[in-house]
């Protein structure tokens, strides 16, 4: 997976950073040198020909801007300091040329059991805040009104589909997000347990995410003292963001579906899938975690900012009379 660096045009502070980073010839030869393999700034300076303090130097100006970064390796005579690139390319975010300060923000917070469809395959089950719901690994629990209550929620294969309201005043969305925290589903659990998990807004397919356990050991922070200790315990917050340039999971690149894809304006909702593929690699379960289970006290939240409509009838504010 690709890694991105993705800086907004109104980042002014970053912007500059990134661009003293690479007004210099050094520091452009430094990286093209750190493109081959990881080196040390002795290496560095014996490559490039010039002074360990310079090298030095460059190297401190190109990790403020976060081009590279540090990291220290076993040695024989100790610990040996190496440099190595961050990112694979970087966007300049052009498109986004809005004043922070005024970006309208919508948010919904999505209890994990208000799905409003799903086709799944046992293993499966629902877990309130204090008991179980329905029966550990029936599908038809997943019919249960009591499921509005769940606070976790598993299953081998398929998919659970939210439908999240969208913000009845927006003329253009700038910015799309879903967070929320999960894992991998393994009888009991199993920290080194991979699944590919797979996410879809309106429809559209934007990423798979290979999990790389369901995680357990130690009982989650929120992870209630009823619920087994040899069972999940907590799960990865992870941060699905689609934006003008792509789709981003953690700030990684994973997709060039962006925002002109998914049709937002259309229908009275933004559904959000998620789910593992019976054809997938890693056929390795989903957990998904309520407010009161797991470490992060979140169910799943989606965030949009938007521009509004302008009452007026356009965005360019009142029209001039002939």
């Amino acid at each position: 997976m690709e890694k991105f660096l993705n800086i907004n045009f109104n980042e002014i502070s970053k912007l500059r950073n990134f661009a003293a980073a690479l007004s210099s010839p050094v520091r452009i030869s430094i990286i093209q040198e750190l493109c081959e393999k990881s080196m040390s700034v002795k290496e560095l300076a014996f490559r490039l020909n010039i002074p360990m303090s310079s090298a030095s130097e460059n190297v401190r100006i190109l990790e403020n801007a976060d081009l590279i970064h540090t990291f220290y390796q076993a040695g024989k005579h100790g610990s040996l300091k190496l440099c190595a690139i961050k990112y694979e390319r970087v966007f300049i975010d052009l498109i986004r040329q809005y004043d922070e300060a005024n970006v309208n923000r919508y948010s919904v917070d999505m209890p994990i059991g208000g799905f409003y469809d799903f086709r799944i395959q046992s293993t499966c089950g629902l877990v309130g805040e204090k008991e179980f719901i329905g029966t550990d690994d029936d599908v038809r629990t997943f019919y249960s009104p009591q499921r509005h209550k769940t606070q976790l929620l598993w299953f081998k294969c398929g998919y659970v589909e939210y439908r999240f309201s969208k913000p009845a005043d927006f003329e253009k969305i700038n910015r799309l997000q879903f967070s929320l925290e999960i894992c991998s589903e393994a009888p009991g659990y199993r920290n080194d347990f991979p699944s590919d998990i797979t996410f879809w807004i309106n429809g559209t397919e934007i990423c798979d995410w290979m999990c790389p356990g369901d995680f357990g050991g130690r009982r989650g922070v929120l992870t209630p003292d009823w619920w087994p200790i040899n069972s999940t315990q907590y799960g990865l917050l992870k941060n699905l963001v689609v934006n003008p340039s792509g789709s981003f999971l953690d700030d990684t690149f994973v997709s060039r579906v962006n925002l002109d894809k998914l049709n937002l304006s259309a229908g009275d909702y933004i559904s959000f899938k998620i789910g593992v593929k019976d054809t997938a690699r890693n056929v390795g379960g989903i957990n998904i975690f309520g407010e009161k289970f797991g470490n992060h006290a979140q169910n799943i939240i989606m965030t949009v900012e938007y521009e509004k409509k302008d009452k007026t009838g356009g965005r360019g504010g009142p029209r001039e009379r002939d």
